[in-house]
C-alpha cells in the first residue's frame, strides 16, 4: 500500500448531524390556504376536503429488477444460479446465460466488451442490477490498468476508472445518491456484485444469510477500527463521529489503536457483529467473531479484491468465509486514496434507510472502478414500508427512507395547468427509526397532489417524487 501526495477531501459528516426538524406529526409550514378549519360551535360542517391520495415511491431493488448472470456450461455457476433463483424468487427471464471467454482470474478488456454486449442484449426491461455467479474472472485487464469485473459490468471497461499510479479515477454518479432506478436515471448504470462463492454449499450458506437478514432489524454491533498501520488507517475521520450520531438506533464502536500494538488492531471473540471496517493487509481473527445475517465488512488495503489469493493479503472471500454477507476490495493498487473505498457513514445510512446490500455498498464508494463487490445483493435488514393515509382532516406520510436533513413537501393544485400550492414542508430528522409527517388535506377543489424531495441524481435539488393521477 503506497501513500500518495496529500490531497484534500470533502467531509460529509457535518450535513449528517441532527437538525432542528419536524418531529412526529408536526408540519413545518403550511401554505396556500390548503388546511381546513375546525367546525364552528353551531355544528355547521367544515369546508369539504379532498380525498386525493398517492403512492409513496418504493425504496430498494427487488428480485424482479436483478439479473443473475450464469457461466453457461459451468456446473457450479449453473447450480448456484438455480439455487439463488429459487431462494430469492428471481423471474426466469432474468437468468442470463453467457459463454465466458476466459475462466482465469482476469479477462482482457476486448473480450470483456464482447461479454458485456452479449449480457446487455439479453437483459429484460427494468433490470437495475446484476449478480455474477462465477468466481473467475474477477477483474478486467486493460492496456494500462485493471477494473474489477463488477465495476466494469456497471460502467463498461474505461481506463479512466482505474490507475496504476495512484491517480484520481472517474467518480460514480451513484455515490450517496437517492436513485432507486440507476439504469433508468444514471445512464444505464447497473451496480453489480459477484456472489464470491466457488461451491454450491458455500453459496447456499451465503444466500441463506442474505434471506435471513431481510426485515430482521438486527440489534448487533458495529466496529470501526483505526489501526496502527498509518498507510491503511486513513478512513478513521469518517469513523470518529458515527457512534454518537447513531447512539439512539445502532451500537457502533470506534476503536483508536493508532498508537497501540499490532495485536490490538483486530477485534476477536465478538458476537452479533453487524459492521466491521478497518485498514490492514491481513485481518486475523475474523472467524473468532459471530456475525449477524446481513453483516458487512472490509479492510482498506491494496489487493483484497485480487482473487483468489489477494496477493498474500486477506482476500474479500475470507470475509464471506467467516460469516459476513458482503465485502469489498480493490483489484489494482489503489494507494491509500479513501475515495476508492467504502465510507462507513454512507453505507450505514443508506442500508438503514431501506436500501438493499448491493445499493448501500455501491452508494458508499465515490470512485469504485478498481473495487470488487462480493456478497448477497438483496439482503435488506431494514426494509422501508412507506405509507400515505388519510386521518381526519390530515394526511399522514410515514417512511424510514427520508434522507436526513433533506426537505420534503406536499403540494396541491386545482387544475392540470395551475400553480402548485404548498400544504406542508418538512426537514427530515436524523436517525429516527421511522418518521411520520402530518399535512393538512387540501380543499375538495384540488385536482392533484404531489410529494417532493431530494432528486435521484442530485440530492441537493428538489424533484417530484410521486403524484396522484
Amino acid at each position: 500500500m503506497h501513500q500518495p501526495r496529500p490531497h484534500s477531501r470533502l467531509q460529509r459528516h457535518a450535513n449528517r448531524l441532527p437538525v432542528l426538524a419536524c418531529l412526529l406529526l408536526v408540519a413545518c409550514g403550511g401554505g396556500g390556504g390548503g388546511s381546513s378549519s375546525a367546525p364552528p360551535v353551531d355544528g355547521t360542517p367544515s369546508t369539504p376536503l379532498s380525498t386525493l391520495t398517492l403512492a409513496l415511491p418504493a425504496h430498494g431493488i427487488g428480485p424482479s429488477q436483478l439479473a443473475v448472470i450464469v457461466a453457461a456450461g459451468d456446473a457450479t455457476s449453473e447450480a448456484i444460479a438455480t439455487s439463488y433463483q429459487q431462494k430469492r424468487g428471481i423471474p426466469a427471464a432474468n437468468i442470463i446465460r453467457v459463454t465466458l471467454p476466459s475462466t482465469t482470474d482476469s479477462i482482457t478488456s476486448a473480450n470483456f466488451a464482447t461479454l458485456k454486449a452479449n449480457i446487455d442484449a439479453q437483459l429484460p426491461a427494468g433490470i437495475q442490477a446484476t449478480l455474477l455467479t462465477w468466481s473467475a474472472p474477477s477483474r478486467v485487464a486493460g492496456p494500462t490498468c485493471s477494473m474489477s469485473i463488477t465495476s466494469a459490468m456497471a460502467f463498461g471497461y474505461q481506463s479512466g476508472y482505474c490507475s496504476t499510479t495512484g491517480g484520481t479515477t472517474t467518480g460514480s454518479l451513484y455515490f450517496d445518491s437517492e436513485s432507486q432506478a440507476p439504469a433508468s436515471e444514471l445512464a444505464n448504470l447497473r451496480p453489480s456484485m459477484m456472489l464470491g462463492r466457488s461451491t454450491l454449499d458455500t453459496a447456499n450458506l451465503l444466500i441463506e444469510r442474505g434471506v435471513a437478514a431481510d426485515g430482521s432489524a438486527p440489534a448487533g454491533t458495529g466496529w470501526l477500527v483505526r489501526t496502527s498501520d498509518v498507510n491503511r488507517n486513513v478512513r478513521y475521520p469518517d469513523f470518529v463521529p458515527l457512534p454518537a450520531l447513531w447512539a439512539d438506533t445502532l451500537t457502533l464502536n470506534y476503536v483508536d489503536n493508532s498508537t497501540g500494538s499490532a495485536a490490538n488492531n483486530v477485534i476477536s471473540g465478538k458476537t452479533d457483529v453487524l459492521f466491521y471496517f478497518t485498514g490492514l493487509p491481513t485481518v486475523s481473527s475474523l472467524t473468532t467473531n459471530t456475525y449477524r445475517p446481513g453483516a458487512v465488512g472490509d479492510a482498506l488495503t491494496s489487493s483484497a479484491g485480487t482473487l483468489p489469493t489477494g496477493n498474500g493479503q486477506t482476500p474479500v472471500t475470507a470475509w464471506l468465509d467467516a460469516g459476513l454477507t458482503a465485502s469489498y476490495g480493490t483489484v489494482e493498487e489503489p494507494y491509500n486514496i479513501t475515495d476508492k473505498f467504502p465510507e462507513a457513514s454512507v453505507l450505514i445510512d443508506q442500508y438503514w434507510r431501506g436500501a438493499t446490500l448491493i445499493e448501500a455498498y455501491w452508494k458508499s464508494v465515490k470512485t469504485p472502478g478498481e473495487g470488487l463487490f462480493v456478497g448477497e445483493p438483496l439482503a435488506r435488514p431494514w426494509p422501508d414500508t412507506p405509507s400515505f393515509t388519510i386521518s381526519g382532516d390530515n394526511y399522514l406520510i410515514t417512511s424510514r427512507a427520508f434522507r436526513p436533513g433533506s426537505r420534503y413537501a406536499l403540494e396541491y393544485r386545482t387544475s392540470s395547468t395551475g400553480s402548485w400550492i404548498n400544504l406542508a414542508s418538512f426537514t427530515a430528522a436524523s436517525r429516527a427509526r421511522v418518521q411520520t409527517f402530518t399535512a393538512p388535506r387540501p380543499p375538495a377543489t384540488a385536482t392533484q397532489i404531489r410529494w417532493t424531495g431530494p432528486c435521484a441524481t442530485n440530492s441537493a435539488q428538489t424533484c417530484q417524487l410521486a403524484a396522484s393521477s
